[in-house]
């Protein structure tokens, strides 16, 4: 796990210092070497965090045998002891260092980018060709990883954080803020691939890899009918993108739907994972909050280990919040070597700075803030942790999924309308929340309707009388589904939005930037793209049965773990800030929401807003992250 940087410029308007100053914004994300690479116009660059090979031969840039290919490279690919074997049998290609970086540069100086898909990990590669002058960018299947750019025709940068590219002066003078992304951003919470909060700044897309070049002839490289999409801003630069993999691309024509095959296939792909994720030269450890997906993990590692697997959690004292205990009970039936951590109130708080500077823009998911705390808990004693990140997604563990059923019905859908009139009538904040599921009048839209009003967030029709009609309020994301080998239920379609958006850009995120933060790297054994594909194909009787969500997953889980651990109410991983907000962290509302200054922003209507406090501060609480939605939007506008 590292951070990687670099440029590509018509005009060679970079040179060493620009590098230097890009690599060591993210000093944090790879503390244990640094190494940068610079020929003409092109300049790549990289900070390591050791897991794998802790020699200083193993640092990066890395040239390859042939002397053509360097690379930069974030993340892990865990099956590269098998594509080395592979290597060396066929090529006798011989190995200088027992990294997985040395392995994934010869696969491609040997097979090209036909052996993206031989990789199993989470990955963003940068790799340059000094013969052809073209650079390659690669990211994972899932979007584990995170590599943002910047382009604007003439300059191409990239980076695994928005903050490294603000170092170049060329791009920091130009940064100007996206007003689209201001609808996305209040509607999820967060804003999706490929858009940042910045215009000519995106998103590398998850499962695509690109080719920059000097050239506009993309027929060069993947001929005229394989090119997915261009920039095309100007002849200088060319920046083409190819897709390799999509979860779309996966979904067969039929399911499996018998109980012991599919508990069969999906206990030995997650054993399989897990072991390929406990490859490490540095201690690791796992994140254990008592629930289905940590404890699986961790139960999982226990039994692949000879030792004690070191396991973490936090917890608030306010009982709600606090799931301690069952870790701890999971724990000792494991018996992991347990650390836990009771947190203040007043430790929370005190992250809310950094919290708000960590994402480089709007990112609305408190829960980051335990995983800040528990990941800077777990690098005292480990480099590298496992988590249960995916399991909700791919086993339909949210409520999301009860409401796409629901609203799914004919009746639900002929009279929404007057459901949403009678609820909102009533004078309890229960029905009031729950009228705003039934606004939603477009059936093409219902999926991040479902999503945005299980989060609190703001409705479509809130959005439009929200943001001043200055600013578009035209959402970047699509929700339609293109033609697949089989018809999808609505519970199906939700779960595939939530793969697609929530999981990678809201709760990957969240996890990458929390703990990286603190030099902790990040594995998510659930997410291997083996178990994503077998997820993809199962029943959905066998994901939800008798209203027990994750059946599957919990019917593996009951190998390890008797099931009476488990006879408890899910409560995710939260903060009170409902609670928060009308005490402690009361000024924040009076700091970033004060009429003054939301006058002066001009983005949002400041009747709507002062309005939007005083119903929140007069009773109705489900209010509650809207409040915090403007809040963070305010942080980043210009005061």
């Amino acid at each position: 796990m590292c951070g990687i940087t670099g440029f590509y410029s018509f005009n060679k308007s970079f040179g060493k210092n620009d590098l230097l100053l890009m690599n060591n914004a993210l000093t944090y994300r790879g503390p244990d070497a640094e190494g940068y690479y610079i020929e003409n116009n092109v300049g790549i660059a990289h900070r390591r965090l050791s897991i794998i090979d802790l020699s200083s031969n193993a640092n990066l840039p890395m040239t390859s045998h042939c002397g053509r290919y360097v690379i930069v490279y974030n993340g892990e690919v865990y099956n590269f002891k098998e594509i080395r074997e592979k290597l060396i049998n066929t090529f006798n290609t011989q190995f200088y260092t027992s990294s997985d970086s040395e392995v994934v540069l010869e696969a491609y100086a040997r097979w090209g980018t036909d052996f993206i898909n031989m990789l199993n990990g989470m990955f963003a590669i940068a790799i340059y060709d000094k013969i052809s002058g073209k650079l390659l960018l690669v990211r994972d299947r899932l979007g584990v990883k995170p590599l943002f750019y910047f382009f604007d025709g003439k300059v191409f940068a990239f980076a695994s954080e928005l903050k490294a590219l603000f170092k170049l002066k060329y791009i920091n003078d130009r940064k100007q803020i996206n007003y689209n992304s201001i609808s996305d951003f209040l509607h999820l919470g967060f804003i999706p691939q490929p858009s940042t909060f910045y215009n000519n700044m995106f998103k590398f897309p998850s499962g695509y890899f690109a080719y920059v070049n000097m050239s506009v002839n993309a027929e060069n490289e993947f001929g005229s009918q394989s090119i997915d999409y261009q920039h095309d801003l100007s002849d200088k630069i060319s920046l083409d993108f190819k897709a390799y993999w999509s979860p779309e691309s996966k979904i067969t024509k039929n399911t499996i739907s018998d109980y012991s095959t599919a508990k069969e296939q999906l206990k030995e792909l997650i054993i399989s994972s897990v072991n390929y994720r406990m490859i490490s030269d540095v201690p690791f450890g796992t994140f254990l909050s008592g629930g289905i997906d940590s404890s699986l993990v961790t139960a999982v590692a226990q039994s692949l280990s000879a030792n004690p697997v070191k396991t973490f959690s936090i917890g608030f004292r306010e009982s709600k919040f606090d799931e301690t205990v069952y870790a701890r009970r999971t724990s000792e039936f494991l018996k992991t070597e347990h650390t836990e951590l009771y947190v203040t109130e007043k430790d929370a708080q005190n992250i809310i700075p950094d919290f708000l500077e960590l994402y480089d823009e709007p990112f609305a998911d408190t829960s980051a803030i335990p995983t800040m705390l528990v990941s800077k808990l777990a690098r005292q004693s480990v480099t590298m942790i496992l988590s249960g990140e995916g399991g909700d997604e791919l086993f339909y563990g949210y409520g999301f999924y009860k409401w796409a059923d629901r609203l799914s019905k004919p009746m639900i859908k002929m009279s929404g309308k007057y459901i949403y009139q009678f609820l909102k009538n009533i004078p309890d904040n229960k029905y009031r929340r729950a009228s705003y599921m039934f606004m939603q009048h477009n059936h093409q839209r219902v999926k991040s309707h479902i999503f945005s009003q299980e989060q609190y967030y703001f409705t479509r029709e809130e959005i439009d009388s929200l943001v001043n009609n200055d600013y578009s309020t035209r959402f970047s994301f699509m929700e339609n589904i293109c033609q697949l080998d089989r018809e999808l239920s609505p519970v199906e379609k939700q779960a595939l939005f939530d793969l697609n958006l929530y999981l990678r850009d809201d709760l990957l995120t969240k996890y990458d930037r929390a703990s990286m933060k603190y030099s902790l790297e990040g594995r998510v054994p659930l997410l291997d793209y083996r178990i994503v594909e077998f997820a993809l194909n199962l029943s959905q009787s066998l994901k939800i049965n008798k209203d027990v969500s994750k059946y599957i997953l919990k019917e593996v889980l009951y190998d390890y773990i008797p099931r009476a651990y488990f006879n408890r109410p899910k409560w995710g991983f939260s903060i009170p800030l409902n609670k928060w907000l009308k005490t402690d962290l009361r000024y924040l509302i009076n700091e970033y929401l004060n009429d003054g200054r939301i006058k002066k922003q001009g983005v949002i209507n400041p009747e709507y807003v002062k309005n939007l406090v005083d119903q929140y501060l007069n009773g109705r609480e489900y209010l509650y992250n809207r409040i915090w939605l403007l809040i963070v939007l305010s942080s980043y506008l210009q005061p």
